[in-house]
């Protein structure tokens, strides 16, 4: 015997599917209400006080507007540690992981199937080891006294880390971070048409006239999306301290800074006034990006 719908559901179809979309969408709903907009209007607030964790202030934090940011912006530690961050991410990201994981990308393509395995495990290594883990071995390697790096180049008592800490950190970034620019890259790489680079190598067209009349027209929309990911996670990246220990000003990036104020200096409202401009600043740099992507758009529906 068949099943009638029932009068309500009848009547209206609509509301009843809206109650199972929001019943279905309320817990991921919770989620982003309990880790994402409580976090950050906590942040809010504690910036505006002179909240501490320890002493008076812990216990009864009072109000005090813009204070925080106002000595934020005129802090010259912000500035050095700002412009580092800067330094850390065009260095790494833009210039490191973006180029070589397309250099990487673009020698694969044509490579043998076990080849082009073995290559790409060997650099996903090092993109999906925890960070701990690599922030160790790496501090085992360029050690002062028993490091392999100065056992391979026959040199003693040379302290990387401590001479020369943010050319440290920003080879460690390259290294571990170029994984995703490869695998986008070898995804985008596939969308090329081939006859296109056929006729342009019969036209006689040399590897950079390839890329630059063929390739990068089809995947510029996959090199703004790597470099808007990549930027962001840089920019945020805290791994730095793992290695450094954030004892050298020359590699305090902005979360370390915040890290060193908020939690070994105390000043947690201080502390949050720098995390909110952190967070303004990576909304700036996503709109320019997605600014960008949407004018990609556009020339192409044009």
């Amino acid at each position: 015997m068949a099943r009638t719908a029932s009068p309500a559901a009848a009547e209206d179809p609509a509301g009843l599917g809206r109650a199972r979309a929001a019943g279905i969408a309320a817990p991921a709903l919770l989620v982003v209400l309990a880790f994402l907009v409580f976090p950050a209007l906590w942040t809010l607030y504690l910036g505006t006080t002179n909240y501490r964790l320890t002493g008076h202030a812990a216990r009864h934090p009072r109000s005090v507007g813009v204070d925080n940011y106002t000595t934020v912006v005129k802090d010259p530690a912000f500035h050095h540690s700002l412009w580092l961050t800067f330094e850390y991410v065009i260095g790494s990201a833009v210039l490191g992981q973006a180029l070589l994981g397309f250099v990487i990308a673009w020698l694969l393509r044509d490579a043998g199937g076990r080849v082009k395995r073995v290559i790409e495990a060997l650099v996903l290594l090092a993109w999906i080891l925890p960070s701990s883990v690599v922030a160790f071995l790496w501090s085992a390697l360029l050690d002062r006294d028993q490091g392999t790096f100065n056992a391979l180049l026959h040199t003693q008592g040379t302290a990387w880390i401590v001479e020369h800490p943010m050319t440290v950190i920003i080879i460690f970034n390259i290294w571990r971070g170029t994984a995703f620019s490869m695998l986008l890259y070898s995804a985008a790489l596939t969308g090329v048409p081939p006859t296109q680079l056929a006729t342009a190598r019969m036209f006689g067209a040399n590897q950079w006239q390839q890329l630059r009349d063929v390739v990068f027209p089809h995947i510029r929309g996959h090199i703004l999306t790597n470099l808007l990911l990549i930027s962001l996670w840089t920019f945020n990246d805290f791994t730095p301290y793992q290695i450094t220990g954030g004892a050298d000003s020359r590699s305090q990036i902005l979360p370390v800074y915040i890290y060193q104020t908020a939690l070994f200096d105390g000043q947690m409202g201080l502390g949050a006034a720098i995390a909110l401009l952190m967070l303004v600043i990576n909304l700036v740099v996503a709109l320019v990006y997605l600014r960008l992507l949407r004018d990609r758009r556009l020339e192409r529906v044009a």
